[in-house]
């Protein structure tokens, strides 16, 4: 697909290209745009110069006819601005204008003549959509202004149907009322020139009534009011439940009380307007307040450095998770900043959130007209335009970049090779290989690999524009290979059969990847609806694809089902391990890009929608698959995995359906000196080991140990105190799994029995996915009592082996290797730290271990002398649990309890065995590999 310089925009309805109504299957070679800069500055100036016709309380929409004054558009524009200044000099009013239509955004984004579709503004993933087509809100604020005797502040129905046009000509498609809410003739007017309008319902007004309840109106029927008032309205894009709670208030009150007063007038909103989206419009000095409830996230942000901006809208998108963001307020003063530097500062404003994954922005504001508490405001001036109306240059700017939202055109678009492996896939690629030909990106291919599949997934493949590649079935990691080698991309996307992308998806990567040095780029993958009440319960339990990250931008772990990479960096290592034949491959070739020091980077906005499983089978079945995959892993990198053998994440992990740490310590805030710090955050702390334990699959392990050790209760009665650790060891991962459950939400559920059957059915999953680990982890050898070196005889004790060599190398070659022979060997290999008196170590297993040292003396003619000294490493938890058992048989025997003293003799005897066997295996595994580090002798 060549680029045209523009993203050629395919669309949802007729799938034909937006610019010259050619089919999208005959990819468009010559797409141009058909705008000119001039025509915006004439329209403008039509506009701001009242020469919009009205008439009959309709939009009449402006048209660009070719004339031969278009010709000469500079010279036309100075004529009717000079023109207009003297109708309104004089007092006469300006002539209807003829028709002219201009809109800054490419033809698919212009609303018909109908204005806007009815249909409901929704939620899905990281943005809004009107039906099944994208909504990017491009709005400015509107208000508030001086009200009249009976308190409206919307009494100039002229003067707002004026603002209404203009702001629709300048090319916004949202405005929104902040502080007070709009009467329904605004919204009429602005459904009347194709905007949409957000609602504030100003709950920060009645806050301080949490404090001192004395004359407290019923704020609840206050709302209800309010939205009743709106409900329903074709041109209502949301309900902001307030703005900005003052930082005092909220400290005071603490974030618990917030959020439940918030969460209270949430359901009040829903209960009236079920369809409507409610927000909250935050900021960064109270970001601490979580409110999981929203449908979308609000934030106003101000801040005056692009890189500083770029940083926190990465942040804001990471606490925002799967729901839109969108930015409700950017902007700046010119009267202190002056107006040229306002331009220039709200270009990049704009242009940075919308490259962020933002839903949309809002600038504040439309006017410099201001009036808050009682009086105008005149030390500020954050409006596109004057107070008289007058556009300044920052209205141009702004209007420019929203145009060009998400990524400028002009951007040398790098070429995408996206690779579909499918193995059986038939029932899902359909709907893979759909959303790939919506996508709204300029130069890509699509590449089908049939994994070997024997249901009908080749012929559907077939039916669609793209390669398809057969072959016999060698797992995912071969298919992937394939994919690879036939790429003619210098960018390769991977996709699961089982997912669909967003219409951008392509371009939020691309974009990461022009704008950073990262190897690879992943972005979220979301659960879609409609998929069943099952699959909605698997979406929210643990197991799911989930990203890593190390920073809000640089991640350590990109799942497999949306992950793209620089192709020549797959190349260099060799592309992906075919030993991971269904899981694990995206794990091992991310390790294995930041073992070669490239990083991996994530844009929030790179969205797919991920089909989860829809049976409890195909779940359980999937859980088992990643357990032997979690072990195969363990034997190739066993050093980034614990004794246990788990993996030992530097990142956060970040997704749907983790279970929740039931924490011991509380969260706190950081408010900075006397609560004035301008970013409050929260901070979590880190979970302790007994919260963390019973998720891990070896906990159900321990509990059947306990179970048998109550049982031989009856035996000897002071074994029955391993009753109530018996139920602490079952209460504690029910508690965590009830708990997740609770916190889940589910959207599609219609009532509260069907609501609470999927939290049944969720809290059984959380209990559920650790037993379906622990099964794969064991049938792959991934156990307690794995041995992970070569077993032989060695001694226990520490031995030194002295090496000649008469090649000096120096002292961190020598180690490494060292440590590449104990590789070789299969051995799980550690380095020490900056504060151990050791090199390396050779674990053998959980119980036993050994380390190494290694010195050198330096001698005449280049010659050296290696001493490599080494010696076992016991961990203390081996020979407690040894005193434990053994205590406990010495008295169980004196209590004639012989059957239990003969159990727990037993018992203390093997943590023993394993000891020596694994230090024993350690230690011989150093010994052949000093062995063979010798040079060998000569004749």
């Amino acid at each position: 697909m060549p680029n045209s310089g523009l993203p050629i925009v395919r669309s949802a309805f007729n799938d034909r290209c937006c610019y010259c109504d050619t089919p999208s299957r005959t990819r468009c070679v010559d797409a141009r745009p058909r705008r000119r800069p001039a025509h915006r500055l004439l329209a403008l100036y039509f506009c701001f110069s009242k020469r919009i016709a009205l008439g009959d309380g309709h939009h009449a929409r402006t048209r660009i006819e070719e004339t031969a004054d278009l010709k000469r558009p500079l010279s036309l524009i100075s004529r009717l601005h000079a023109d207009a200044r003297e109708s309104v000099e004089a007092g006469v009013s300006a002539p209807a204008a003829r028709p002219v239509r201009w809109s800054p955004f490419p033809p698919e984004r212009v609303p018909s003549d109908r204005a806007i579709e009815p249909a409901r503004v929704r939620a899905g993933g990281k943005f809004l959509f009107v039906g099944d087509e994208k909504l990017y809100v491009r709005g400015v604020t509107y208000g508030a202004f001086q009200p009249d005797a009976d308190g409206h502040e919307y009494h100039d129905l002229a003067m707002v149907e004026r603002d209404m046009a203009q702001i629709a000509a300048a090319g916004f498609n949202t405005v929104r009322i902040p502080h007070t809410t709009p009467p329904r003739s605004l919204l009429d007017a602005a459904w009347r020139h194709g905007l949409r309008v957000m609602v504030g319902l100003s709950a920060e007004q009645y806050v301080g009534y949490l404090i001192d309840r004395r004359g407290a109106p019923d704020v609840a029927a206050l709302l209800r009011a309010k939205v009743r008032a709106c409900a329903g309205h074709p041109a209502l894009l949301c309900y902001a439940l307030g703005n900005e709670i003052p930082a005092p208030i909220a400290r005071w009150l603490g974030a618990r009380r917030i959020g439940r007063y918030l969460h209270h007038l949430y359901r009040v909103v829903k209960d009236e307007d079920p369809a409507g989206l409610v927000t909250y419009v935050n900021y960064p000095t109270t970001e601490y307040l979580a409110l999981p409830f929203l449908d979308l996230l609000c934030f106003n942000v101000y801040l005056e450095s692009q890189a500083q901006l770029e940083a926190y809208l990465a942040r804001l998108q990471n606490l925002a998770g799967d729901r839109p963001l969108l930015m409700s307020e950017l902007g700046l003063d010119s009267l202190r900043n002056g107006e040229h530097t306002q331009a220039q500062s709200l270009d990049w404003q704009v242009r940075t959130a919308m490259a962020a994954g933002c839903a949309g922005a809002f600038v504040f504001s439309w006017t410099d007209e201001w009036y808050r508490h009682g009086h105008d405001v005149e030390d500020w001036h954050f409006g596109l335009t004057r107070a008289d109306r007058s556009p300044k240059p920052a209205l141009r700017a702004a209007s420019e970049a929203f145009a060009e939202a998400p990524f400028a055109p002009s951007l040398p678009w790098p070429r995408i090779s996206v690779v579909v492996c499918s193995h059986n896939g038939g029932r899902t690629i359909r709907d893979c290989l759909e959303g790939l030909k919506r996508l709204a990106y300029p130069d890509y291919e699509v590449i089908v690999v049939d994994d070997g599949s024997t249901d009908d997934t080749a012929a559907i493949a077939a039916r669609y524009d793209c390669r398809l590649i057969r072959t016999p079935n060698r797992g995912l990691s071969n298919a992937r290979n394939a994919g690879l080698a036939a790429a003619r991309g210098e960018i390769v996307a991977y996709l699961d059969d089982d997912a669909y992308p967003d219409p951008h998806w392509l371009t939020y990567l691309a974009a990461a990847f022009l704008r950073t040095s990262h190897a690879g780029v992943g972005g979220p993958n979301i659960a879609p609806p409609g998929d069943g009440w099952i699959a909605e319960c698997v979406a929210r339990s643990p197991g799911g694809p989930v990203h890593v990250l190390l920073t809000d931008r640089e991640a350590e772990h990109i799942p497999g089902c949306n992950m793209a990479f620089r192709k020549t960096c797959l190349e260099a290592i060799g592309g992906f391990d075919p030993r991971f034949r269904t899981a694990g491959d995206d794990v091992d070739v991310c390790w294995r890009l930041q073992e070669r020091g490239w990083t991996l980077g994530f844009h929030p906005a790179a969205m797919v929608w991920h089909h989860r499983r829809n049976s409890l089978r195909a779940y359980w079945k999937q859980q088992i698959g990643y357990g032997r995959a979690e072990a195969m892993l363990e034997r190739k990198w066993p050093e980034k995995y614990n004794g246990p053998g788990h993996v030992r994440w530097a990142g956060r992990m970040y997704g749907h359906g983790l279970t929740r740490i039931l924490r011991w310590r509380r969260a706190w805030v950081y408010h900075g000196v006397w609560g004035a710090a301008p970013f409050q955050s929260l901070y979590e702390p880190a979970p302790s080991l007994l919260s963390l334990l019973p998720q891990m699959p070896e906990w159900h392990l321990m509990t059947a140990v306990l179970a048998v050790t109550a049982g031989l209760g009856i035996a000897y009665r002071p074994l029955r105190l391993a009753v109530p650790l018996l139920g602490g060891a079952l209460v504690l991962p029910v508690a965590q799994a009830c708990w997740s459950a609770t916190r889940a939400s589910f959207p599609e559920a219609s009532g509260s029995v069907a609501r609470a059957v999927r939290r049944v059915l969720t809290a059984g999953l959380h209990l559920l996915q650790p037993l379906a680990r622990l099964r794969g982890r064991i049938k792959e050898g991934l156990t307690p009592w794995r041995r992970r070196a070569t077993l032989g005889p060695a001694p226990l004790w520490p031995v030194t082996a002295s090496i000649w060599s008469d090649r000096w190398q120096p002292q961190d070659q020598l180690l490494r290797n060292l440590e590449a022979a104990l590789r070789a060997d299969g051995a799980c290999v550690l380095r020490g730290g900056a504060h151990d008196r050791w090199d390396l170590e050779v674990r053998g297993g959980i119980l036993g271990a050994a380390r190494v040292l290694v010195g050198s003396e330096d001698h005449p003619g280049g010659h050296q002398l290696i001493r490599v000294r080494a010696w076992p490493d016991i961990p203390e938890r081996g020979p407690m649990l040894a005193l434990a058992l053994a205590g406990l048989a010495v008295a169980a025997f004196r209590a004639d309890a012989t059957l239990a003293g003969h159990m727990l003799g037993v018992g203390a005897v093997l943590p023993v065995l394993h000891i020596i066997e694994q230090c024993m295996a350690a230690m011989a595994t150093i010994r052949q590999a000093v062995a063979r580090l010798r040079p060998p002798r000569r004749a």
